[in-house]
This record gives C-alpha cells, sequence and structure tokens, in this order.
C-alpha cells in the first residue's frame, strides 16, 4: 500500500498501463461520498478506462478517507503540490489528467506549474478566459449559505470557504494566455452545448466561452468537442464521456489492461 508521510489523500489505482489521473467528480470512495446509487456509475467510468490504463481515483480535497485540510489552505500551489504528491506516492512519474469543472480548472493550474502532464482530458472548464472572477464572486456568496447538494460532499459548511481561497489564488495571479499557450501535451476540452451555469445569481458562461474561444484553442492544438443538447451535468453522464476520454487516449496514449491495486498517498 502506497503510503506519502507528508500527506493525507486517500485513492486508489485501477488497472495497469498508461497512468491517469482523475479528478472530481469521481473519488476513490465515490459511493461513500455520494450514496450507493453512485457507485455503479463510477464503476463503469473507471471500467472503461481501466481496461487500457492504470487509473488513479482519489478523495480530494478534504472528503471521503482523506485528511482534513484547513479551507484557508486550498490554494492553487497547494492544490497543485497536493496532486503531484499523490502521483508520486502512486509511483506515477508521468501521467495524464481527466478532470471536469473544478477540477479541470485545478488541471491548468497543474499544467503550468509541472511538465509531468502526458495528456489532459478535461471538461466543463474553458481553458481561455475562463470565468474565474464570476465563480469566485458566486463562492463567496454562497459562505454560510451553503446548498444541501453541495453538502453531500462536504464534512461541514465551513469547508466550503476553501473554494473561495482557490479562486482568490488564481485571479489576477497566473498568466492564463502565456500558460494555456505554452501547453504541449496533447490535449481536449468537452462541454455540454447548454452548459453556461447561474451561480448564486452570477452568471458563469462556460459553454459559450469555450464555443467562442474553440478556433484559437484548435489553432493552439487542443480538440475541442461541443455535446448537443446537454448542459454542465453531462461530465457525470457515463454513456457519452467515458468513451470520449477513452478515445482520446487511446489515440494520444495507448495502454495495456490490468489488475487493481489500493492505496493511501498521506498529505500534510
Amino acid at each position: 500500500m502506497p503510503l506519502d508521510e507528508t500527506s493525507g489523500v486517500y485513492f486508489e489505482i485501477h488497472g495497469s498501463g498508461p497512468p491517469v489521473m482523475l479528478g472530481m467528480p469521481w473519488f476513490a470512495s465515490h459511493g461513500e461520498i455520494l450514496s450507493a446509487e453512485a457507485e455503479p456509475a463510477f464503476k463503469a467510468f473507471v471500467g472503461v478506462l481501466a481496461e487500457r490504463y492504470a487509473v488513479l481515483a482519489m478523495d480530494y480535497p478534504s472528503i471521503g478517507k482523506s485528511r482534513d485540510l484547513a479551507p484557508e489552505k486550498l490554494t492553487a500551489d497547494r492544490v497543485c503540490a497536493d496532486l503531484l504528491a499523490v502521483a508520486d506516492a502512486a509511483g506515477f512519474e508521468r501521467f495524464a489528467f481527466v478532470g471536469y469543472s473544478w477540477s479541470a480548472a485545478t488541471a491548468l493550474q497543474l499544467a503550468g506549474r509541472t511538465d509531468r502532464l502526458s495528456a489532459l482530458a478535461i471538461g466543463g472548464w474553458p481553458p481561455l478566459d475562463g470565468p474565474y472572477e464570476a465563480i469566485w464572486a458566486a463562492a463567496r456568496d454562497r459562505i454560510g449559505r451553503v446548498e444541501p447538494g453541495a453538502m453531500r460532499v462536504l464534512r461541514s459548511a465551513d469547508q466550503y470557504r476553501q473554494w473561495d481561497t482557490f479562486y482568490r489564488s488564481v485571479v489576477g495571479h497566473w498568466d492564463e494566455a502565456a500558460v494555456v499557450g505554452a501547453l504541449r501535451c496533447p490535449r481536449m476540452v468537452y462541454f455540454g452545448a447548454n452548459g453556461d451555469l447561474i451561480e448564486a445569481g452570477h452568471s458563469v458562461p462556460i459553454a459559450s466561452t469555450i464555443r467562442r474561444t474553440r478556433r484559437t484553442l484548435e489553432q493552439q492544438g487542443w480538440e475541442v468537442v461541443e455535446i448537443e443538447d446537454r448542459g454542465h451535468e453531462v461530465g457525470v453522464e457515463v454513456d457519452i464521456v467515458a468513451p470520449l476520454i477513452r478515445g482520446f487516449l487511446d489515440r494520444v496514449l495507448g495502454g495495456t489492461a490490468a489488475p487493481v491495486a489500493r492505496g493511501r498517498a498521506e498529505l500534510a
């Protein structure tokens, strides 16, 4: 069982082959965190990828079997350090990252801080002109008024402050255009055509922003996939996104099938 004594993130590895790390909304303790009814979707999603890849799922941030991380510590720097520590504990030198929504935003931060990514398959967040200010404002406005749906994942309402910390550390602190323009690993972004959001009264234009920046993204080497008749919830529609992501990874990585390992990386 891998153990990194400097951290506290629980993770599991399913299958073998080229390494792939999953971010939210997929968790190592998926059924325990969400519900028993959610477990089949997780198994189906991971099963598609684990036929050819070593798929790492984790309980992050501060959920499931992982240790608590104080909300004021969840900066972009900390998130990236934690993800790399988990990769180290798993023996992943280079790895693909699969993320959606918040974990897509974190993947972009990670990609700007390391050359260890073999591929990016992200959805539900624009690589360019990301609406960080809007989602940050929505996060601030929800502090103390957390929606019941969020409490299915969070351990306490106070934990919601972690999103304020994260977006505060991003807005005005990174050069999005320069970082995204410099990426060279294979990369794909997908989104539901109806995926613009209203969060806490704030407009968060996700789908329309990706659509508007599509030409630039494709010129930079991104594969851009718009999924018709779907909204932001498409990220957990296994029948749609699992073959999409698997097909992308097969094209850029390849892989072979194998067994399951489990472990805990200790993140401080």
